[in-house]
Parts: C-alpha cells; sequence; structure tokens
C-alpha cells in the first residue's frame, strides 16, 4: 500500500493506494497515528486507489474515528469505490463515518 500526506486548509488528507487487509493495516494506523499525534484533528482518507478493505481496516476506521470524536474534530474517508462502498454499507460502516465524492467536497465541509 501507498500512502501520500498532505495537509491544507487546516487538515491532512491520506491518499491510499492499493489493498487494506491485514498485512496493511497496522502501515495505515501507524500513518493515521503520526498525523493525530502530530495535533492535526481533521482527517481525511482520500481512498480513490483503494480496491479492497478487509476487517482489519474496518477496525482502524472504528479506532481513528474513537479518537477524533471531540468538539472540532473531523474525519471522514473520500471517493470510495462501488466495491469498497459496498463493504463499508455491509459492515454497517456508512451510517458512522462522513463519507464524500471528493477531497474538494469534503473539505469544503469543515
Amino acid at each position: 500500500m501507498e500512502i501520500k500526506t498532505t495537509s491544507k486548509d487546516n487538515a491532512t488528507t491520506l491518499s491510499l493506494n492499493g489493498r487494506i487487509d491485514t498485512a496493511t493495516a497496522p502501515e495505515l494506523e501507524q500513518a493515521i497515528n503520526k498525523v493525530i499525534d502530530g495535533g492535526q484533528r481533521k482527517v481525511l482518507l482520500d481512498f480513490a486507489g483503494v480496491t479492497y478493505i478487509s476487517s482489519g481496516g474496518l477496525r482502524v476506521l472504528l479506532a481513528t474515528a474513537k479518537k477524533l470524536k471531540n468538539p472540532g474534530d473531523k474525519f471522514g474517508i473520500c471517493a470510495l469505490s462501488p466495491e469498497v462502498l459496498k463493504i463499508l454499507k455491509l459492515a454497517g460502516f456508512t451510517s458512522i463515518f462522513s463519507i464524500y465524492p471528493s477531497e474538494g467536497e469534503a473539505l469544503a465541509g469543515w
């Protein structure tokens, strides 16, 4: 998995490319924790390049949502492929996370 981190509009976007599975979920969690531990409380995950997410990846998303639940915090996911969106829907996660069509639309709402 490739993770590219960019900051703009007082938010940090992690652009992901590849599969989020048992092997790569720890890498994603480390990258997210590094951003949060650095003081950033507005985190967006850009899933444009994500082709699959496993239960391990879903666990990372839940853990991140729990860390970013204070007033002023923002956590969202954008640019989901139909396959990944289907997995999130089946897991019941679409009601838990803020999901946006694109990075621009997510950041505009923050």
